[in-house]
């Protein structure tokens, strides 16, 4: 196991979930401190706290313990239809529960702030929802998903955006 890889990435998650060191700490019952040696690669997570530490930032033990890294074969395909859909769904909310209802409000803010972007004006125009769609894409693929290009064709009519996900996703085959 390699303590520095597994402390990037424990950083790297922990920022995620936009948590400080000491937030997480707090949630796990131990010190700052701890996650500090953690994060610096001086010392590793006890396996009795491996649960909460995988909760707590929404990874598995699995990955956590491989630093990030998935292992050779385990890349799980992400559809394009379904990156459309869950857009749909997000506007959905809206439409179910109203634009003014707290569970939309804090959705869009969440991802206004998040993503530094005007959700709702981006639904609104057909080439910045594409926009979305490709960045959903590449984040999938930045966290270790993959592609079918042709269904991604479907989807994304700008060559441009396509060819931006067909080299993520190049790249991320290589590291496999």
């Amino acid at each position: 196991m390699d303590a520095l890889k597994i402390g990037r990435y424990l950083r790297h998650m922990r920022k995620a979930a936009g948590m400080t060191q000491k937030e997480l700490a707090e949630k796990l019952n131990i010190s700052f401190q701890a996650i500090s040696k953690w994060e610096n690669g001086d010392a590793l997570p006890d396996t009795a706290i491996l649960p909460d530490l995988c909760d707590a930032l929404g990874t598995t033990a699995d990955l956590l313990l491989r630093g990030g890294a998935l292992a050779a074969g385990e890349r799980r395909p992400m559809r394009a239809e379904d990156v459309v859909r869950g857009f749909r769904c997000m506007e959905e909310i809206g439409e179910l529960f109203g634009e003014d209802s707290t569970f939309f409000t804090g959705m869009v803010e969440g991802i206004n702030e998040k993503m530094n972007v005007d959700l709702l004006a981006y639904l609104k125009d057909p080439r910045a929802r594409e926009v979305m769609y490709a960045e959903a894409l590449i984040q999938g693929i930045l966290s270790g998903r993959t592609v079918d290009m042709e269904e991604v064709g479907r989807v994304i009519h700008s060559e441009k955006m396509r060819e931006t996900i067909r080299r993520y996703l190049g790249k991320s085959e290589v590291k496999q």
